[in-house]
């Protein structure tokens, strides 16, 4: 549902029209097939992916969502800056407590002003996030155009996960890595649009017309992996990355990661009669990859002749190794930010600087802990040795408010630098000295005043697995000015940090 309120200026006289999109969400069970076997899934109103959400810049969002599921709920609207509606976030126990089952309601209302592009909306309360997802699109405002040319359609592909189990299973493949301090089980599949595509019956099929140019809109939706993204015989120009403008990047291969999304046109300028894949792989950089999954779906050219199509072979792309850290790498590191008159830039003064350490490690189990293995600990991810704590009485943003932070749901005290500092990189190292395998756990936060620029080093550790760790921050876009493998200068580090 949308409706329509004009903009007025101080005379009277309408210049633009902003609307307010509603929807409403009914989470509950859904059975469906996936891989030859019927399972219960949660999802959104039926769908799977659910609904898609669409706006443009300037629009408010209202979503009721309704929890008839048996679990505790919560939605976040991936990449949206909250500018004043960080009660809409959605993160359980950040900014609100989550949904409760039994037709419990919360309704999210939202401003989406100052964005343009693919964001995206899922779960945010244990792996429900695997089948409780959807795509949320932000258009321009009527009086504005996009700065490139504009496409004559576009397709939206979510980019997941399968699991050959239910919901209910899908919690205790979460609750069987905390109790064993190891790694989630692999998925059974990667999906396109809710599917798996190793059958022409179960895969979603791109219908394009020749000479058009089409803009994709890409989200990866998948809990675990980043993914090489490509389609047979096409290229790409990536115009956009989480509702930012790029620089246009051209490109056969796209690389995107977990919560990310990218836009990019593709002309559909292919050999006549053709048929071909679009394929989604698993990227992991270790050397020793063995994870090979890969959804299809394929891609369709409308008023072909029928037949040649049916007789043609259809082309697959050839994908990136595995662990081909080289390519995305130059994918990410030529990624860069379209600079538009009367937009801000980098600043030029900082006012606070961290480094920060994060990975895996090892936490010891708190006292009332149920999910947690009594003798090794559990698996937890850490932040300068910080593995954050969910707060049990209230959420953050709630004690904020009410000024609790002393009262014990918080402290202000997270680190602004790791507390030891050694090989980070080297897994020798970094296994082979225990006291690194472990960290602490706890509800700390940084606390910072309005209008400071923080710069941050993020610097990967080797320790319990050298893994990629996408990051990202609710309400912010970084400017990225500088990114190396291995280790941050450890001498400047020092230097840098006082």
């Amino acid at each position: 549902m949308v409706g329509h309120a004009s903009l007025q200026t101080l005379d009277g006289c309408a210049v633009a029209d902003a609307a307010i999109v509603e929807h409403t969400f009914h989470v509950g069970n859904l059975t469906v097939e996936r891989l030859g076997q019927r399972q219960v899934i949660t999802a959104v109103n039926g769908q799977f992916p659910g609904p898609k959400v669409e706006a443009r810049d300037g629009d408010t969002i209202v979503v009721r969502v309704v929890n008839k599921s048996p679990y505790n709920i919560t939605i976040h609207w991936h990449g949206v800056l909250q500018r004043l509606s960080a009660w809409a976030d959605g993160p359980a126990m950040v900014t609100q407590c989550p949904i409760l089952p039994g037709a419990a309601s919360y309704t999210y209302r939202f401003n989406v002003t100052g964005q343009v592009g693919t964001l995206w909306w899922h779960a945010h309360v244990s792996f429900l996030r695997a089948t409780v997802y959807g795509a949320l699109l932000i258009r321009p405002r009527p009086s504005s155009r996009y700065p490139f040319p504009t496409p004559h359609a576009e397709h939206t592909l979510l980019l997941g996960e399968w699991w050959n189990t239910s919901t209910g299973g899908l919690v205790d493949v979460e609750r069987q890595a905390f109790l064993t301090g190891g790694q989630p089980a692999n998925s059974a599949a990667l999906t396109i649009n809710g599917m798996p595509g190793l059958h022409a019956h179960q895969m979603h099929h791109l219908h394009v017309a020749r000479g058009n140019t089409y803009l994709l809109r890409l989200v990866n939706a998948a809990l675990n992996y980043q993914l090489f993204f490509k389609v047979a015989a096409h290229a790409f120009t990536v115009v956009a990355v989480d509702a930012c403008y790029t620089d246009p990047y051209h490109t056969d291969v796209i690389v995107i990661a977990p919560g990310q999304t990218v836009d990019a046109l593709m002309h559909a300028g292919a050999a006549p009669g053709g048929r071909y894949y679009v394929a989604a792989q698993v990227y992991q950089s270790i050397a020793n990859a063995t994870y090979s999954a890969t959804a299809r779906a394929l891609l369709l050219y409308d008023y072909e002749e029928e037949e040649d199509q049916q007789h043609q072979e259809i082309m697959m792309p050839t994908m990136p190794a595995l662990n081909d850290s080289a390519t995305a790498q130059r994918f990410y590191g030529r990624l860069t930010g379209l600079l538009r008159d009367g937009k801000p830039t980098v600043p030029q003064r900082v006012d606070t600087r961290m480094l920060v350490t994060y990975g895996l490690a090892i936490a010891p189990c708190a006292p009332a802990q149920t999910l947690c293995n009594r003798t090794r600990g559990s698996l937890a991810a850490s932040m300068n040795n910080v593995s954050f704590q969910l707060p049990a009485s209230m959420s953050l943003l709630e004690a904020a408010r009410a000024g609790r932070s002393a009262a014990g749901v918080y402290t202000r005290d997270f680190p602004d630098r790791p507390p030891v500092m050694f090989d980070f990189t080297n897994a020798s190292v970094a296994n082979g000295n225990t006291s690194l395998m472990f960290t602490s756990r706890g509800t700390r936060v940084k606390a910072l005043r309005f209008n400071e620029t923080v710069e941050v080093v993020l610097q990967n550790t080797a320790v319990l697995g050298p893994e990629n760790h996408p990051l990202h921050l609710h309400g912010f876009n970084f400017y990225v000015v500088a990114q190396g493998t291995g280790n941050f200068h450890r001498q400047w580090a020092f230097n840098f940090l006082g």
